[in-house]
């Protein structure tokens, strides 16, 4: 695979995961906003092509960092979640993380209308889920 295909495969999963991060900052006023979903769906991605794609000659079980990144995503989305007030905070944003995660490694294996589509119902479903709790509108932001 060429290097520039392996860069296009990352942007687009960077792309995609910020723009649900997008959401989480600008809308829903979260702290975990495009940049740390960009760089979650771009780092699964890329560690998705490194593992199919980076060991040249060796025996590699590809799924082996695939595992991997499920679960440093699931520390990392653990951190997103507190207890304040006797309230559990933090979910859907920890949630939104992982499922960038997901995107990013769905793009890494060429499923790229998968990952569009499923970044765009994610979005949509989170524009309209809880839309009465958000601080600022739609048009507030745009």
């Amino acid at each position: 695979m060429s290097q520039i295909i392996i860069l296009a495969k990352v942007l687009l999963a960077a792309v995609l995961g910020g723009l649900l991060g997008w959401e989480r900052k600008n809308i829903a006023e979260k702290a975990a906003g495009t940049k740390t979903h960009a760089l979650v769906a771009l780092g699964s991605a890329l560690f998705t092509l490194l593992s199919v794609y980076g060991f040249f000659g060796a025996i590699v079980d590809p799924t082996r960092i695939a595992a991997q990144i499920v679960v440093g995503i699931g520390f990392l989305g653990a951190g997103m979640i507190i207890v304040q007030k006797g309230e559990v905070r933090g979910l859907t944003t920890a949630a939104d993380i992982w499922v960038a995660a997901a995107i990013g490694m769905t793009v890494a294996v060429g499923w790229y209308l998968v990952a569009i589509v499923i970044t765009a119902v994610i979005f949509i479903f989170l524009l309209i889920a809880d839309k009465k709790k958000y601080k600022k509108s739609i048009k507030e932001v745009l």
